[in-house]
């Protein structure tokens, strides 16, 4: 099993919307960078995604699963991009912020930080456990 990162802006889906999805899930479209693209496609059915709230809140407030694998992304109209689809499995009790996470050294490395625009990145197993014992997992 690998790690990720997804990031969304709450006004557009938040973990609310992931949430009430429900068991079925739904594809996590979108992402137009060459980069997250290939995360994308790096993803297996049980990977585990920390999803991220970007914008004003920039924090972590739960985790998702992987339940699908990488696809064409119907709105590429170019047929460059695909997408994963995503389920939620629980949210964090203590949602874990982007300063919490500068504040700690053992996280400097995290492609969250050193590639801050990426909106799907991969978290190391290490940084997984201590960002889930932060978060109250």
């Amino acid at each position: 099993m690998r790690y990720w990162l997804i990031k969304t802006e709450p006004g557009s889906w938040s973990w609310q919307d992931q949430l009430d999805a429900g068991e079925a899930g739904t594809c996590w479209d979108g992402v137009r960078n060459y980069q997250a693209s290939n995360n994308l496609k790096a993803m297996e059915t049980g990977d585990q995604c920390f999803f991220y709230h970007s914008v004003k809140e920039k924090s972590i407030v739960g985790i998702a699963e992987v339940i699908r694998e990488y696809y064409p992304d119907p709105s590429d109209a170019k047929g460059r991009f695909g997408m994963v689809d995503v389920k939620a499995v629980k949210a964090l009790p203590s949602p874990v912020t982007l300063a919490d996470i500068k504040a700690e050294p053992r996280l400097a490395e995290l492609a969250l930080l050193r590639q801050s625009r990426l909106s799907v990145v991969p978290i190391d197993e290490e940084s997984w456990a201590l960002i889930c014992r932060m978060g109250g997992v």
